[in-house]
C-alpha cells in the first residue's frame, strides 16, 4: 500500500490540468521537473484526487477509498513508450463522513524532450466509474551552467527522514500545492527549489535572487525582491515562505535567478505564475505624491470627477472604495494625485502614456454609449470596452422585426481566454441604454436564455423559465452569434 499524507485542499481549486466531468470522479495533475547527480533528469507526477468524487467503503471499521492508477508515457513526435506503471493507490483512513483529498507522487526518470503522459484513473468501489486523459511534458536539456528545477509549491510542509516517502525532498516531507490561486486569507507562498551545478561557477559564493513581477506592469513588485549569497554546490536545495499578506489582487510570476558576481543571470531563470486576490484598502498617500505637470495638463479642473470616477470599470473592489472615498472629499487636488498614483500602480514607468490612451477610449465610450442619464463608462458596453479593450467584430441589428435593438461582440482573446462573446440589448428603445444581456466570459453575466428574452418584444407574456421554451427566436441572433 502506498501511505499517503492527508492535507487539507484549498476552498478554490485552479490547475494546470484537470480530468473529469459532471458527476464523475474528479483529480487534478501536474508535473516538475528536477535533476539528480547520480540518476539524470527526472520529473515528479503529482496527483491531487478530489475526495468527495470517490467512492469510500467500509475497511477495518474506518472509510477507505481505492484508484487504479494505471500510467503510460510515450516520446513525441515518435510515439515509442518510454514508460509504464499501474497501481491501486488507497486513500487514508476516515474515521468519519466528512472525507478530504488526497494525494500521491510518483518520481518518472526521462531524458530530455517532449513526451505525452497518457493517464487511467479508475474508482475500484464504485464500477464504471473512471477516467482518461493526456498531460504534455517537456524535459528541458541541463547543461554544464548552473540551472534550477521547477518552483514546488507546498501545500503542507514538514521535517522529515524518510528518504523513501514519494514527497521527500531534502529533509522536508513536501505535500504539493496544485492550485496557483491564492485567496485574500492565505497570506503566505511556502515554496522549494533545487539549484544545479552552481558548483561550476568557481567562486566562493554566488546569488540567488528572488522578484514577484506583474504580469500588468512586467515590473517587480516593491518589497518582494530578495537576494541571497549562497555557498555552491552540485545541489543546493531552498525552502522559502513568502509572505503575500501586502501583494494585492493581481496576477504574477515568482522568478528566481542565479547570479554570478558581476549580478550576471546565469541559465533560465526558474518561474512560477500565480493569482492572487487580496482586496486590502490600497495605501495611496496621495497628500505627499508630488504631481507630474504632465499629469496636471492632460486633466482641467472641471472634469477631475469625471475623469477619476471613469477608473472604477478597470478597478479593483478595494480601489473602487479609494475613489469613492477621494470623489466625496471634493478635493480637486487630492482627484489629481490620486489618478496620477493609479497609473503609477498600475504601469509603473508608463503611467503617462497607460493614462492618455485610457483617457481617449473613455472619450471614444463616451460619444458612442453614453445617454440621457448614464456617461458612457457608466454603461454596460462602455465598461466591457475599458475593461477588455475593443472587440474584434461588432454585429449591430437595429431594426429586427421581432426582437430588441442588439448588438454582438466577439473578443477572439482576453487574457488566457478565447473566443469570448457579449451580447447587448436595448427593451427600452429608447436612450441608446443597451444592457449586458449575456456573455460566456468568466465572471459576466450569464443567461443561457437569451434568445428568448429578445423576441419579447413580441411576446411580453412569454415565460421564459419553462422548460419548453420557444423555437421562434426571431430573425438570426442564433447565427450572428455562432459566426467566427
Amino acid at each position: 500500500m502506498k501511505k499517503l499524507l492527508l492535507v487539507i485542499v484549498p476552498l478554490f481549486v485552479l490547475v494546470s490540468s484537470s480530468f473529469g466531468q459532471r458527476n464523475q470522479m474528479k483529480a487534478f495533475i501536474d508535473y516538475k521537473n528536477y535533476y539528480s547527480p547520480e540518476q539524470g533528469p527526472y520529473v515528479d507526477l503529482q496527483f491531487q484526487f478530489v475526495a468527495y468524487t470517490i467512492q469510500f467503503a467500509p475497511v477495518d471499521s474506518v472509510l477507505q477509498a481505492k484508484v487504479a492508477v494505471s500510467t503510460v508515457i510515450t516520446s513525441e513526435p515518435s510515439g515509442d513508450t518510454v514508460y509504464t506503471d499501474g497501481f491501486v493507490l488507497e486513500s487514508p483512513r476516515m474515521r468519519d463522513s466528512i472525507v478530504e483529498d488526497f494525494f500521491d507522487n510518483i518520481h518518472i526518470p526521462l531524458q530530455p524532450g517532449n513526451y505525452t503522459a497518457h493517464l487511467n484513473l479508475m474508482d475500484v468501489f464504485a464500477k464504471g466509474k473512471s477516467l482518461e486523459g493526456k498531460l504534455e511534458i517537456h524535459v528541458p536539456e541541463k547543461t554544464a551552467l548552473a540551472s534550477t528545477s521547477d518552483i514546488l509549491i507546498a501545500e503542507v510542509a514538514t521535517p522529515s527522514t524518510n528518504p523513501e516517502s514519494p514527497f521527500h525532498k531534502s529533509g522536508y516531507e513536501i505535500i504539493p500545492r496544485i492550485s496557483n490561486f491564492y485567496s485574500q486569507t492565505m497570506t503566505r507562498i511556502p515554496y522549494y527549489v533545487e539549484l544545479y551545478n552552481t558548483d561550476q561557477i568557481q567562486d566562493s559564493t554566488f546569488g540567488l535572487r528572488q522578484q514577484v513581477i506583474s504580469t500588468a506592469t512586467n515590473q517587480p513588485m516593491p518589497g518582494f525582491s530578495r537576494f541571497t549569497k549562497i555557498k555552491p554546490g552540485p545541489v543546493v536545495p531552498i525552502f522559502r515562505n513568502m509572505d503575500i499578506s501586502k501583494l494585492p489582487s493581481g496576477s504574477y510570476h515568482l522568478t528566481l535567478e542565479i547570479l554570478d558576481r558581476n549580478s550576471k543571470s546565469i541559465g533560465q531563470p526558474a518561474d512560477y505564475f500565480f493569482e492572487r486576490i487580496n482586496d486590502i484598502e490600497l495605501d495611496m498617500e496621495v497628500e505627499d505624491i508630488v504631481l507630474n505637470p504632465e499629469f496636471q495638463s492632460s486633466i482641467t479642473d472641471d472634469s477631475l470627477k469625471y475623469y477619476l470616477a471613469s477608473l472604477i470599470p478597470i478597478a479593483r473592489p478595494a480601489e473602487v472604495k479609494s475613489i469613492m472615498k477621494t470623489l466625496k472629499a471634493n478635493s480637486p487636488d487630492l482627484c489629481r494625485k490620486h489618478i496620477q498614483q493609479f497609473w503609477i500602480q498600475t504601469a509603473a514607468n508608463n503611467a503617462y502614456n497607460q493614462w492618455m490612451t485610457y483617457k481617449k477610449n473613455v472619450q471614444l465610450v463616451q460619444a458612442n454609449y453614453g445617454n440621457n442619464f448614464q456617461s458612457g463608462f457608466e454603461t454596460d458596453r462602455g465598461r466591457v470596452f475599458l475593461q477588455y479593450g475593443q472587440p474584434n467584430t461588432i454585429i449591430v441589428r437595429e431594426t429586427s422585426p421581432s426582437e430588441y435593438p442588439y448588438e454582438i461582440w466577439h473578443y477572439y482573446k482576453i487574457k488566457t481566454f478565447s473566443n469570448k462573446r457579449f451580447v447587448f440589448y436595448n427593451p427600452d428603445l429608447v436612450n441608446n441604454a443597451y444592457r449586458l444581456l449575456h456573455s460566456d466570459m468568466v465572471g459576466e453575466q450569464q443567461n443561457y436564455k437569451w434568445q428568448e428574452m429578445l423576441v419579447r418584444r413580441n411576446s411580453s407574456n412569454m415565460n421564459v423559465d419553462s422548460s419548453t421554451g420557444t423555437s421562434q427566436y426571431g430573425a438570426n441572433s442564433g447565427y450572428y452569434y455562432k459566426q467566427d
